[in-house]
């Protein structure tokens, strides 16, 4: 892997894993942990919880507060907090302190912990200097942009940069690769027709590309589109960028828990 040359004592980043690679599938924080430590990076994962995300979209703002407050603990003797989620970087680095906007207190001290927040692909391509990876995987693949990650944390061209360097790696862009799957957290749940029709369209996406392998840097998004890929009856592969960088896809593929359904 090459990255730029790190000056000083080595770099501290805290892993925030996040609850879905924790209970679902914790093959993307061994990759990310890998990753960053193959680019140099002194990685401790801290004990953690949820990141808030869903008590500050439903509008409960006083437990949002108090699990930002725990997460800055947490991650309080870190150089950067690195996620392999957009969505949960995203938390961390637009929202926190927009809930502490108020508290003099502790505005400045939720606006310094979002600037040491990143999402990891965008992390080892924008802060490490990152220009490739030690990789092999010989197939046909799609990327699909999430959300949180493209449009609150400006990612897009890293995990393409870093993916070209993956030896036998073929990228082939989707139509609409930069809209919603219909995941959204609670929305699948509160407006579940929409949420199907949206993710209805992204699987024709993801099929008409003729890619063999779906990735993304969020889990939310890869298991939505995967679930629907399933019912579907498709053999596309779906997996997270961080597992093809990492040259750990050992695991199996990411699917539906009940395909039949």
């Amino acid at each position: 892997m090459s990255n730029q040359t790190m000056s000083g004592s080595q770099m501290r980043v805290g892993l925030l894993v996040t609850c879905l690679v924790d209970l679902f599938r914790p093959s993307v924080g061994f990759a990310a942990v890998k990753l960053l430590e193959d680019a140099g990076c002194a990685v401790s994962v801290p004990p953690q919880t949820c990141c808030g995300q869903p008590a500050f979209n439903s509008g409960d703002r006083a437990n949002a507060r108090a699990i930002a407050l725990q997460v800055m603990d947490a991650f309080a003797n870190v150089d950067y907090v690195v996620a392999p989620s957009g969505s949960c970087g995203g938390m961390l680095a637009r929202h926190y302190p927009e809930l502490f906007a108020d508290d003099p207190g502790l505005s400045a001290r939720a606006r310094a912990f979002a600037a040491k927040t990143h999402e990891l692909v965008s992390f080892l391509v924008d802060v490490l200097g990152v220009t490739s990876v030690q990789a092999a995987y010989p197939h046909t693949v799609a990327y699909h942009d999430s959300c949180s990650g493209l449009r609150e944390l400006n990612v897009s061209d890293q995990p393409r940069r870093l993916l070209a360097s993956v030896e036998g790696l073929q990228l082939r862009e989707m139509k609409d690769s930069d809209i919603c799957c219909g995941f959204g957290g609670a929305f699948a749940v509160k407006y579940s027709d929409i949420s199907g029709a949206i993710v209805s369209a992204k699987t024709a996406c993801v099929e008409d590309s003729g890619a063999g392998t779906l990735l993304a840097g969020d889990l939310g998004c890869l298991m939505n589109i995967a679930g629907k890929l399933a019912r579907e009856g498709s053999k596309i592969e779906v997996r997270h960028v961080a597992e093809v960088l990492a040259s750990m896809t050992q695991a199996a593929p990411i699917c539906a828990a009940n395909p039949e359904k």
